[in-house]
């Protein structure tokens, strides 16, 4: 089993829990707070390593508590953080998330993510690895980092999430490209809403695997995945599950996409085990901390 190396944003996620979201000027008493581990690049390399995989993470931090709290729980869950640099100057990030009736909203303060460089990397990308980004950190940062794994012969997957204008090029060191339907049209230039249909959806997928991806893989919550590759069109029904949270479920995806291409997984593999992993997550409040073993994952494949 191959290597998963994330690269990409740490943060503490602020969570308010309330029975609603509150309207623009209004105040709602009675919330609860709880501070956990997130930020994609984290998130997604927990899910990874729950997974039994062995990871590392890339990134930056302040010099401040929340980074010690970050670096600590990266530990506890075997990931390799020395990666993990620390910045003076920018607060670690910070994520001010709000939940209610299993639905969010985020805010994120980048603070140091955004002084990100490629210059960090501790060691160079190998062949048998792979590597995972997102779109948290600085985009010139991101682009030099899988332009080099993919030179080095690594398998690459990009997450193109929070959506990001970027150079036509970034996709030609692409191998799998995950992002939502909303992501999805704004890449593809296209609208596309949750009821869009299965051939919209495909063919917005194929215009990003025309400007280089290997693979496209849109996640659509509760109607699956649909993986566009040279293999065709091939959908991934979701799983049902209990949703508490859905905050990092996408990053469950990616996370546990990457594990299983770490274990020599096609996309299509890849992605119906990443959904199972996803609706696991989804019955547990938070991010990182919602993140599945991989005994909790394949007990949910046995009902599915």
């Amino acid at each position: 089993m191959s290597r998963v190396v994330v690269c990409g944003s740490l943060n503490m996620d602020v969570v308010v829990q309330s029975t609603r979201l509150p309207a623009a000027g209004e105040t709602l008493l009675g919330a609860e707070v709880s501070f956990l581990p997130g930020g994609k690049g984290l998130n997604q390399a927990i899910a990874s390593a729950r997974l039994g995989v062995p990871t590392a993470m890339v990134g930056a931090v302040g010099n401040d508590s929340f980074a010690n709290s970050l670096r600590g729980f990266l530990a506890d869950n075997d990931v390799d953080s020395s990666g993990v640099k620390e910045v003076d100057g920018p607060a670690t990030g910070v994520a001010l998330i709000q939940v209610a009736d299993g639905d969010n909203s985020i805010t994120v303060a980048s603070g140091a993510n955004m002084h990100f460089k490629a210059a960090m990397l501790r060691h160079a990308p190998r062949r048998d690895e792979v590597w995972v980004a997102q779109f948290e950190t600085p985009l010139a940062a991101t682009g030099e980092i899988l332009a080099r794994a993919h030179k080095a012969g690594a398998r690459t997957v990009l997450n193109l999430a929070p959506f990001t204008r970027h150079p036509a090029r970034l996709l030609k060191s692409v191998d799998v490209a995950v992002l939502n339907e909303i992501e999805l049209g704004q890449a593809a230039g296209v609208k596309l809403t949750s009821n869009s249909s299965q051939r919209s959806l495909a063919a917005a997928c194929e215009a990003l695997r025309k400007r280089g991806a290997r693979a496209v893989i849109a996640t659509l919550g509760p109607r699956g995945a649909l993986v566009v590759s040279a293999n065709g069109v091939e959908a991934v029904p979701a799983i049902k599950s209990k949703v508490v949270d859905t905050t990092g479920a996408g990053d469950c995806f990616v996370g546990a996409l990457a594990a299983r291409m770490a274990a020599g997984a096609s996309p299509t593999e890849a992605a119906r085990y990443a959904s199972a992993a996803a609706s696991c997550a989804v019955e547990w409040l938070g991010a990182a901390p919602s993140m599945p073993t991989a005994r909790q994952v394949a007990a949910r494949l046995a009902k599915a």
